[in-house]
This record gives structure tokens, sequence and C-alpha cells, in this order.
């Protein structure tokens, strides 16, 4: 089970020059395809003159999610380069795109391989890469009598509270970290059977 992954902490630039064609390579935090395309667009109006606007990204914990594209370069020239970076890192929940601005001297595949790699993977030195906890929302639904065994739990298993109603039916919104979701039920599963009344379970996403 994955538990956790690595990504970056924030965004960063790096920047090729090679036979007067400059490429700069931009790294950002995304977390899904609609964020890829906002950054994408961003990217796209402030270099509005460049010739290509390259990326690459992986998505998800599990990495299943990723997309390389050349933007008119030669087959597999650009994003695929790109794309190597991110992986040689073990990264994911990462958009790496790469503007070219063209010199007048064309650089051959081998040259656009070297250039796109070369830029994508400063751009990445440039940056902190972090591990990130994989965590899942969940929901307590307890009598207000009930408050410090639920309080006892969201210390013990340090929860972090996303929100909580204290009225006479209370409900407690928080996060636990997917190493620690099974041990969390087990817990509450043996303080129900000892007499203690509330409700624990997952939340759905919304």
């Amino acid at each position: 089970m994955i538990t956790s992954f690595h990504t970056v902490n924030g965004s960063s630039t790096g920047e090729y020059r090679e036979k007067g064609s400059k490429f700069i390579a931009l790294v950002y935090p995304v977390a899904s395809e609609d964020e890829v395309k906002i950054r994408l667009a961003e990217v796209k109006k402030k270099y509005f003159d460049a010739r290509h606007h390259c990326f690459a990204y992986i998505l998800g914990p599990d990495k299943i999610k990723f997309r390389a594209y050349d933007d008119g370069e030669p087959n597999h020239s650009a994003g695929d380069p790109i794309l190597g970076q991110i992986r040689s890192r073990n990264l994911t929940n990462v958009l790496v795109i790469v503007v070219r601005y063209f010199g007048g001297t064309k650089l051959g595949v081998g040259g656009l391989v070297t250039a796109y790699k070369t830029a994508a993977d400063e751009a990445l030195n440039n940056i902190a890469i972090v591990e990130q906890q994989i965590t899942v929302p969940v929901v307590f639904e307890f009598a207000y009598e009930s408050t410090p065994v639920i309080m006892k739990l969201v210390k013990d298993f340090g929860l972090s509270i996303r929100n909580q109603t204290f009225e006479t039916s209370c409900v407690l919104e928080a996060e636990v970290l997917l190493a620690s979701r099974e041990s969390l039920f087990e817990r509450a599963r043996l303080l129900q059977a000892t007499g203690n009344h509330f409700i624990l379970r997952v939340a759905e996403v919304q």
C-alpha cells in the first residue's frame, strides 16, 4: 500500500542555451489535470512569443496518470526527456514546462533531447523535494458526552481537524494518515465494544 509520495514544495525555473536557442524550464506542483491546464495557460500567456511550449507531468501517488507533449518538436525529442527527469527523481504531482525561443539554428533530435533534458534538470535542481504523507478524510458522529473519548482519539492519532460541530449531536471531520487508518478504526471498534457510542466512517470525497 502506498502511504506517501515525493513531490516538489513550490515552483522553480531553470535555463539552457544552445546555438542561439533559449530553453526556459518551469516547475510547478499540481494535483489534477485542471491545475495542469491552468498553469499551461498562464505560461503560454506570459511566453506568448516563444516557438514551443513543451511539457510533461505525472499525477497521483501511483504515478499512473502522466503525459509528455512535444508541441511541434520532433517526436520524443522534448516531452519524453522532460518526463524522464521527473521520473529519475521518483516524483509525482509535478508539472514541468520548457519554453523554447528558436535561435535560427536547428539542433537536431539529439541536440533537442539534451536541451530539454538539461533545462528540466536545472529547474528541478532548484527546488526542494519533499515526502508527502497520504491522508484519508474521516467523520466522527457522537453524543456530546462522548467528546473526551473522541478528542483522545484525535490526540493519539495526530488527526488534523477540518471541521467540528458540538451540539446535542456532534460531528467532527478530520484527516488521518493512510498509514494509521486501520489502527484508528481498530481502536474505535475496541472503544465501541466497551460501551462507547459513536460512529466513525471514511468521509466521501467531494
